[in-house]
């Protein structure tokens, strides 16, 4: 029987999860499910076109549908709203932060980035400043979710001087104990800095 390109999809997922997206390959893939590379080639060319259509499917568990700012809803909290689930979406696969960053043709991001610009433009936002605010809030999202998926390596750790750290980054360590003393998440941390950027439009 031939191999469905959903078929393939969920497998290249399966495989994401347990290698990382290293260990994504097609000759890995195509061994995984019983059949030559070569079968592979009727729906992804390369890894590259793989690799987009895995941020489709990643992508598209979350946004089978983009929810319209509702009524008396801020354009600010709606955004915010819609880029913690854009974060959930990655964060649900290993490496989901890097797969997306990199599906550079993605049809599903396109629409959420056109749906958000659209929101914000008519909630009285200018075509310039919409753009560069979901530009630079998605940018955000990518670069936080890359960075909570690549802790540092286990041998590094090893050899860290923590106390040495502290000592010679007194201001950035008092800021780390000040927010997470006061009982806040790394979800907190997420949703603060984009109210940062969301929030700089009004800024002096």
């Amino acid at each position: 029987m031939a191999l469905s390109k959903e078929d393939i999809l969920q497998e290249a997922l399966s495989l994401l999860n347990e290698s990382g997206l290293e260990g994504v390959t097609l000759r890995k893939l195509a061994s995984r499910l019983g059949v030559q590379a070569p079968a592979l080639y009727w729906h992804f060319k390369n890894k590259a076109v793989l690799v987009n259509e895995i941020a489709e499917a990643i992508l598209q568990k979350e946004f089978a549908e983009i929810k319209p700012r509702g009524e008396g809803e801020s354009w600010k909290e709606w955004l915010i709203a819609l880029l913690n689930r854009l974060r959930k979406a990655m964060l649900a696969y290993t490496d989901g932060g890097r797969v997306v960053a990199g599906a550079h043709l993605s049809l599903t991001m396109a629409d959420l980035s056109e749906a958000a610009i659209k929101t914000l433009c008519e909630a009285g936002v200018s075509l310039r400043e919409s753009r560069l605010i979901v530009l630079t809030a998605v940018h955000y999202t990518l670069g936080r979710v890359i960075e909570e998926q690549s802790p540092p390596p286990k041998e590094g750790l090893e050899r860290f001087d923590a106390e040495r750290f502290k000592q010679d980054h007194p201001y950035m360590m008092a800021g780390i104990e000040e927010y997470f003393g006061s009982g806040r998440t790394v979800d907190d941390l997420f949703n603060d800095g984009l109210r940062l950027i969301v929030d700089l439009r009004n800024a002096d």
